[in-house]
């Protein structure tokens, strides 16, 4: 009997041992997965890419968001010019450049019809508008068109501060002044920056004048400047972008591949809407307005 009673306790030992190691072996600590390491982009052999760009991009802050993306996707690494948008162009006839990103397509043309340039896509629109001091002396504010506004600022003889640096809205100005048939050069009222939009709205603010300027910049500096948005709306004052390659079969040094990845990056369904949202946000509306596959000519209706 005692020898039975000793076998029973062994059993019931045995017994206890296996269902917890069953247990334990059901608690167990999950194995760690192994985590998917994040992709990596490409490594081109020329990883160097010259954007020659127009002020306004920049000083919008439009490329400080699509310039990390375009990085990060493609392995590139851009170095930005931006300068007016004739400068820019000027770059890209003389092979300083690998793509161009400008919006003066009267002077464009030109590069492209020469075949300095190729590739040449339309990217986004946004539009001129004409600002100055709330107290808006010339009393141009609800004028219909620019060309009206300017007449009543050279009549007023109220300052005006142009870019004076043959940019995309130097161009633009200058051919509202010579369609007013009024050439303000040298007029004691008629002041230019030489600096890029940002830095020219700034001198407008400081000296109670008006200016032309882009909306995507304005909007960006608002918060900075005393001038309010006296002239907008015109059709004729829409402000467009393209992109282009500078053509290597004309500057052999011009980095390809490099310029082809960014001018394929600006019109890919991702970044056009990249370009959509900005500034929506910050600004309760968009700042630029995609445009790839349109065609110029249907802009504005």
């Amino acid at each position: 009997m005692k020898q039975s009673l000793k076998r029973f306790r062994s059993l019931l030992v045995t017994t206890a041992t296996m269902f917890a190691l069953v247990g334990c072996g059901n608690s167990a600590a999950p194995a760690p997965q192994q985590s998917t390491p994040a992709a990596q982009p490409p490594t081109p052999s020329n990883p160097n890419i010259i954007l020659a760009t127009t002020t306004s991009t920049q000083d919008s802050g439009l490329l400080d968001v699509l310039i990390p993306e375009f990085e990060k996707k493609t392995g590139y690494h851009v170095k930005t010019v931006a300068v007016g948008t004739g400068q820019a162009l000027a770059m890209g006839e003389k092979g300083e450049a690998d793509v161009l990103l400008t919006h003066a397509p009267s002077s464009e043309k030109k590069l492209v019809d020469n075949q300095t340039v190729i590739n040449y896509q339309l990217v986004a629109h946004n539009d001129f508008i004409l600002v100055g001091p709330p107290s808006d002396p010339a009393k141009i504010k609800g004028m219909k068109t620019a060309v009206e506004a300017f007449k009543a600022i050279a009549n007023s003889k109220s300052t005006f501060i142009s870019r004076g640096d043959n940019s995309g809205t130097d161009k633009m100005e200058k051919s509202l002044w010579k369609t007013a048939n009024i050439q303000p050069k040298g007029a004691s009222w008629y002041q230019e920056s030489g600096q890029g939009m940002g830095q020219t709205l700034n001198v407008t603010s400081d000296k109670g004048g008006y200016t032309l300027t882009d909306r995507a910049t304005y909007l960006a500096q608002k918060k900075n400047l005393n001038l309010d948005i006296l002239v907008e709306g015109e059709k004729s004052l829409l402000n467009i972008y393209h992109v282009m390659q500078v053509n290597p079969d004309k500057f052999p040094k011009v980095n390809k591949e490099g310029a082809k990845a960014f001018d394929d990056f600006m019109v890919a369904p991702d970044t056009q809407k990249m370009i959509g949202d900005f500034g929506k946000d910050k600004f309760g509306q968009a700042l630029f307005f995609p445009d790839a596959g349109k065609k110029m000519e249907d802009l504005g209706k």
